[in-house]
């Protein structure tokens, strides 16, 4: 068993490049009016929305780290499985945003997030298995219906994706809108006395 600090700083770096990576991927107009900017819409929104994905992965990850006070071999891989994820959801990203109106990178895109969200579900219960059942980080993550409920929708779209793409593009706001929510359970667990 290790402590958390290597593990943090390495995932708070491959996450800045992530997020820097995704910026680069939106196109800088070759004309100076403001009418250009209109094509570049359906990109931007795009790039909010995975900034946002993966600012809560960034979010829930600190807070895990915090619970935790430890990691195993185990957790390290299943972080690094995680991470890889998130490092592909700029080009899925880039995909979606100039072909929102498609099926298949809509799809994709669903695709990523799910994998990182099955992904971020096995490194927490990779943690709980490391601190104990019983643990406060344990408790704290209790029944994670919001991670259960997120892999549900993101099911959901992936399929809808081939119906009509605005349906898994609503889909995907509301599964950010749901994380952004605060959910203080590690905070309340790690204030409480033990």
């Amino acid at each position: 068993m290790m402590n958390t600090g290597r593990l943090e700083a390495f995932s708070d770096g491959v996450i800045a490049v992530a997020l820097t990576v995704m910026v680069l991927g939106i196109p800088v107009p070759e004309e100076t009016e403001l009418s250009a900017l209109y094509p570049l819409i359906p990109q931007f929104l795009t790039y909010i929305l995975s900034f946002l994905y993966v600012g809560i992965y960034w979010s829930n990850h600190h807070h895990l780290m915090q619970a935790a006070e430890r990691v195993s071999g185990a957790a390290l891989w299943c972080n690094l499985h995680l991470l890889f994820w998130i490092t592909l959801i700029p080009l899925t990203t880039a995909w979606m945003g100039r072909n929102y109106d498609a099926a298949w990178p809509t799809a994709i895109y669903g695709v990523v997030l799910l994998c990182a969200a099955l992904a971020h579900y096995m490194f927490v219960h990779c943690l709980v298995c490391v601190h104990g059942r019983s643990s406060a980080l344990a408790k704290a993550i209790g029944r994670d219906y919001k991670g259960k409920i997120s892999i549900v929708l993101y099911l959901t779209s992936i399929f809808l994706s081939f119906v009509h793409t605005m349906i898994p593009h609503i889909l995907y706001v509301v599964v950010a809108l749901m994380w952004l929510v605060p959910d203080r359970r590690i905070e309340k667990s790690l204030d409480s006395p033990t």
